[in-house]
């Protein structure tokens, strides 16, 4: 069984827009992101991606402009992303869907496939559908804070990715 990091994309991995991030220029990787990623792995972690992306669904951007985004991230940090899941439901414009945050379907289908093990496990996000999503897959959670929303759920609050993986690393 292998231990893995689900990782939130915008306000994780990249800087939250006000609107959603449908252009290159939008498209800001965070500070410390790239060296939390290669500290995540050099510890043996996989690192999939798990996001919503409800834009798609509401004609904003398309699942091709979600699959740029993901290829720039990894020319920034050396192809260390293992896998990417993105949710394109949204209730209100196509169909409720169970890959969409706060359900946990993405994290399980990644389960599945990699044979992940829960218990070694984290999911990090900086919403409360984040946490409740891990928390639905059995997973330690995670919430990096300074974001649009706020909540009490989770494991362990951190400012960043990199202070999350510092944990991470020095806690394993």
């Amino acid at each position: 069984m292998k231990k893995c990091i689900f990782l939130d994309r915008d306000g994780v991995l990249n800087e939250e827009q006000h609107n959603y991030v449908s252009c290159e220029e939008d498209f800001i990787i965070r500070e410390g992101v790239v060296e939390g990623l290669v500290l995540l792995k050099k510890a043996g972690y996989l690192l999939i991606v798990v996001t919503n992306q409800a834009g798609i669904s509401k004609g904003i951007y398309s699942e091709n402009l979600v699959k740029d985004f993901h290829n720039i991230l990894q020319n920034k940090c050396g192809g260390l992303i293992d896998d990417l899941y993105f949710a394109k439901h949204h209730p209100s414009y196509t169909s409720n869907s169970l890959l969409r945050k706060p359900d946990s379907l993405m994290l399980e289908k990644a389960m599945a496939k990699y044979h992940i093990d829960s218990t070694q496990s984290f999911m990090i996000g900086d919403a409360e559908r984040d946490v409740k999503a891990g928390k639905k897959a059995g997973v330690k959670t995670i919430h990096i804070t300074g974001g649009k929303e706020t909540t009490d759920l989770a494991d362990w609050q951190f400012s960043s990715l990199l202070e999350a993986s510092q944990f991470i690393t020095k806690a394993v």
